[in-house]
Order: structure tokens, then C-alpha cells, then sequence
């Protein structure tokens, strides 16, 4: 057994060599070190950080018989803890901010087209938008949404209705 069997069995075992250290040790360490440091920036970075783990673990242990079925499971865990821990790429602010924060702080709120532009449009707008809704519900503001959208469809086709054809 040579050094080319012995790098094979390493490579073939990444994920048990490099999850605990990408998952824990690293995180761990820099954790304390965000905790020493008087910015609030790093605190924030791997509080969101032991947030997502949480999740990905609640994830694991609730779908494990469906996951051992999948071989590559520990290498997709791997690759997606290494996205949310290096400083690089900052995936774990990127997820809170998109999606988790979104979810947990206003869980009523959908992310549809609707909610796309309310966050796109002027603040007085945004303001007529939630009075219409809280005054008619939020299926009159699809309604009129629709109609607004078939409305433009028309002018651009010169009058004809594409989809009544």
C-alpha cells in the first residue's frame, strides 16, 4: 500500500476528513474570535452562520432515512457548508437575508410578483398599494394585477387578444 492508495482513500473520504473542521472547528473558532472583536459585523455573520447549521441538522435528523439513500448527500452538505462558512463567498448572510429573516420576522408575507414590486416602488405608492389592500383583500389586488397585465398585453398586440385564439 503506497502513497497513491493512501491520497486515494483520503479523496475518497473528504467529506469525513473536512466536514467536522469545515462545520464545527472553523465556525467555532471564528465565532470567538467575532465575539472578542468590537465589530458587530462578524457576530452577526456567524450567529446567522449557527442559525443555518441548526437548520441544516433539524434537516438531517428529519429526513435521515431518505438521505442515506443518497451517496452523495455528504458531499453536497460539504460543499453547501463550505458556500455558508468562507468569507468568501458570505453564503450564510446571503441565505438569512433572503430567506430565512423574510420567513421568520413576517411569515404572512409571500414572495410573489406582488411583493416584488411593493418592495420596488415609492414609499406614497406603497402606502395607496397597502390601504387598497387592507380596504378590498389581497385577491382584488391580483385581480386587478391581471387585468392591468392583459390590458398592456393588448395595446402591445394593437388591440387583439393573444389568448383568446
Amino acid at each position: 500500500m503506497g502513497w497513491g492508495s493512501f491520497l486515494k482513500a483520503v479523496l475518497y473520504n473528504i467529506d469525513i476528513f473536512a466536514g467536522p473542521v469545515v462545520t464545527l472547528l472553523y465556525p467555532l473558532y471564528s465565532s470567538i474570535r467575532a465575539i472578542e472583536s468590537p465589530s458587530r459585523l462578524d457576530d452577526q455573520q456567524w450567529l446567522t452562520y449557527w442559525v443555518l447549521y441548526s437548520f441544516m441538522t433539524l434537516f438531517e435528523l428529519s429526513f435521515s432515512r431518505v438521505l442515506e439513500w443518497l451517496p452523495f448527500w455528504p458531499y453536497v452538505k460539504l460543499i453547501a457548508t463550505c458556500w455558508l462558512v468562507l468569507p468568501v463567498f458570505n453564503g450564510a448572510a446571503y441565505v438569512y437575508e433572503n430567506f430565512v429573516r423574510q420567513m421568520l420576522l413576517n411569515p404572512n408575507a409571500r414572495s410573489g410578483p406582488g411583493q416584488r414590486i411593493l418592495n420596488a416602488i415609492s414609499p406614497s405608492t406603497k402606502n395607496s398599494v397597502e390601504r387598497f389592500v387592507h380596504q378590498y383583500g389581497p385577491d382584488a389586488l391580483d385581480r386587478a394585477m391581471k387585468r392591468a397585465e392583459k390590458e398592456a398585453k393588448l395595446n402591445r398586440n394593437g388591440g387583439y387578444d393573444d389568448d383568446a385564439y
